[in-house]
């Protein structure tokens, strides 16, 4: 796949991995910690804002790749 159009499609694909992943984070958090304490939304929120970055260091590294000959 060419390099111009391996990143075009990482994009996208990472875009859409950030807005589905903060959309069920939110969903998940309102659901299930309603009634939690401030420190319970501070440690659910500090993990899932930076739980998301494995994905997208795959990606990343996928789109950085040299493409095959």
């Amino acid at each position: 796949m060419p390099v111009r159009i391996k990143k075009l499609v990482g994009t996208v694909v990472l875009v859409l991995i950030v807005v589905i992943y903060a959309v069920l984070a939110t969903a998940i958090a309102t659901t299930y910690l309603a009634d939690a304490g401030g420190l319970v939304h501070l440690l659910y929120f500090a993990l899932s804002g930076l739980l998301w970055v494995l994905p997208a260091m795959m990606l990343i590294r996928w789109m950085e790749r040299e493409p095959k000959r």
